[in-house]
């Protein structure tokens, strides 16, 4: 999998290792500083490996990994 991450220092910090909890972090960008209105942000590449739906219900099934409750995360976190 691969994604492109945009926010300030902490948020990519945090994103990252919440991505990495799914699975393996096999590439990582630098960040790039972004101009204009959003100065202070930066863009992060990352290329992950992730566990198949079946190998994630062997996992739950063996009490590893949970699932990420996103409306809680989303409702904790402070604007920018």
């Amino acid at each position: 999998m691969e994604v492109w991450l945009s926010g300030t220092r902490a948020e990519l910090d945090a994103a990252t290792a919440a991505l990495a909890d799914l699975g393996h972090v096999i590439q990582q960008g630098q960040r790039w500083p972004m101009g204009g209105v959003d100065a202070g942000r930066y863009r992060l590449y990352l290329r992950l490996a992730v566990a198949t739906a079946a190998a994630r219900s062997r996992l739950a099934s063996d009490g590893g990994g949970e699932l990420i409750d996103l409306t809680a995360a989303r409702a904790l976190r402070r604007p920018a």
